[in-house]
């Protein structure tokens, strides 16, 4: 189930939109590294996130699911974001360094798809930061946010699926502990509850963030070649037409 554009826009310019911005931001910004000269695509909802990428990036874009609707990216200068159908967009095979997916892979129809798709676009070695909501986390299980549509994920959920498309994971982050009601006062509240909820290890953070690198060996290929030889034709002796004409009586 996708969120429409008009909600999620209405989401980042509340304040508890605000404090989600501020604490995603931080830890998608820990795990991008150096950017200079480097192409970058924001997929799903990604401009509240992309300001840093765009400032240091040989080109940015922000691709958003034809079933949640687009904006205009950035607000001055010319637009980069479009309209497209996640599981085949309008890319060329390795011409993407790093992906940002956020807003997306809880609500996609086919999650391992998706991520075939971006392993298709990334170069070798490029780098995936995916977000995603938290199967233990009180985000999940609320509807006054984004995050809370779609399906939940747990870390081992994650792992499984990058492992089954390609991806090896290599950072972790957990962010957003503190609980998504629309209090000022609790939000306030919010650094509190970050280091409280990180200096423990508290399972119960709002979202995952994982970054993974693009495998080279792709597994699947060796079963595409095994499976296409098992369905190869076999072709039946037959006899020739000077045989056929011969045996009759």
């Amino acid at each position: 189930m996708s969120i429409d554009i008009t909600d999620l826009r209405s989401f980042y310019a509340s304040p508890l939109g605000v404090v989600t911005r501020r604490y995603v931001g931080r830890a998608i910004a820990r795990f991008w590294g150096p950017l200079t000269g480097l192409r970058v695509l924001g997929l799903g909802y990604a401009p509240p996130y992309l300001a840093i990428a765009h400032d240091q990036a040989e080109r940015t874009l922000a691709f958003m699911p034809s079933s949640q609707g687009v904006v205009n990216w950035p607000g001055m200068g010319a637009s980069a974001s479009a309209l497209v159908d996640p599981l085949t967009m309008p890319l060329p095979d390795a011409c993407i360094d790093r992906v940002l997916l956020i807003h997306a892979l809880e609500t996609v129809e086919s999650p391992s798809e998706l991520l075939h798709e971006i392993w298709r676009i990334l170069t070798p070695g490029g780098r995936i930061i995916m977000v995603a909501p938290n199967r233990r986390g009180l985000w999940a299980r609320m509807d006054t946010t984004p995050f809370g549509y779609g399906q939940p994920y747990s870390r081992s959920q994650l792992k499984s699926l990058m492992r089954q498309t390609w991806f090896s994971p290599e950072g972790w982050a957990e962010t957003l502990y503190v609980p998504p009601l629309r209090n000022r006062l609790l939000l306030r509240t919010a650094q509190a509850w970050e280091q409280i909820g990180i200096g423990f290890s508290l399972p119960f953070a709002g979202l995952h963030i994982v970054e993974a690198t693009k495998q080279l060996y792709r597994p699947g290929a060796v079963r595409a070649v095994r499976r296409s030889s098992r369905m190869s034709p076999v072709f039946v002796p037959a006899s020739s037409p000077a045989s056929r004409i011969a045996a009759k009586p």
